[in-house]
């Protein structure tokens, strides 16, 4: 099983980078291939809303998406990790997720990712600082791309993984990040899923 890490925060190593590398890391340890992309040095050009790539299945725009594109054809489950920007993902988060929209080209035709396998982890500076908005617009993203949303799993089974101040002192955040990983490696484990 294959598991894409992604940071949409700004901060190449701040906390996002730091609990979604976290997750991988215990991914690794369950037996998954990982790979880690942040978008802190990724130049990324907004979508315009041509829709030329639902003709191409290729974008317009010749830029860093093009190897972000390639890893999410790639994995088996996605973890999406964003800092908490006035209760949502970051910009540059959702700069990527708009450019996604070549993996819907057509209403009739089958989309790419689907039945994939994905999470979301948010951070934010305090314990109810916006974090489980941050994790509904990250299951929006999700769903709209036809992936099987996943929470953290047993023990809190709430949204996913959401960290408090900084993500190597937040213990229980740092629990809720390791719930996350482990439940994915529990789904992609399941009869039937990629």
């Amino acid at each position: 099983m294959k598991i894409l890490g992604i940071s949409g925060s700004p901060h190449r190593d701040g906390n996002t980078a730091f609990a979604v590398r976290y997750a991988l890391e215990i991914a690794g340890q369950e037996g998954a291939d990982t790979q880690f992309i942040p978008l802190a040095d990724k130049e990324i050009h907004p979508c315009i809303g041509c829709f030329a790539c639902q003709k191409t299945r290729k974008c317009r725009f010749d830029d860093d998406m093009a190897e972000i594109l390639d890893a999410m054809r790639w994995c088996d489950g996605l973890i999406l990790g964003s800092p908490v920007y006035f209760g949502m993902v970051s910009g540059m988060m959702k700069d990527m997720m708009d450019r996604t929209v070549l993996f819907r080209p057509q209403y009739d035709e089958p989309m790419e990712m689907a039945g994939k396998i994905g999470a979301g982890i948010a951070c934010a500076g305090f314990r109810n600082g916006g974090q489980e908005t941050t994790l509904e617009n990250i299951h929006t993203y999700l769903m709209q791309q036809n992936l099987r949303v996943i929470n953290d799993g047993e023990g809190f089974s709430h949204a996913g993984g959401t960290i408090a101040g900084e993500a190597k002192s937040d213990e229980l955040g740092l629990r809720t990040v390791g719930n996350t990983a482990r439940n994915m490696i529990r789904m992609l484990s399941l009869p039937g899923i990629k």
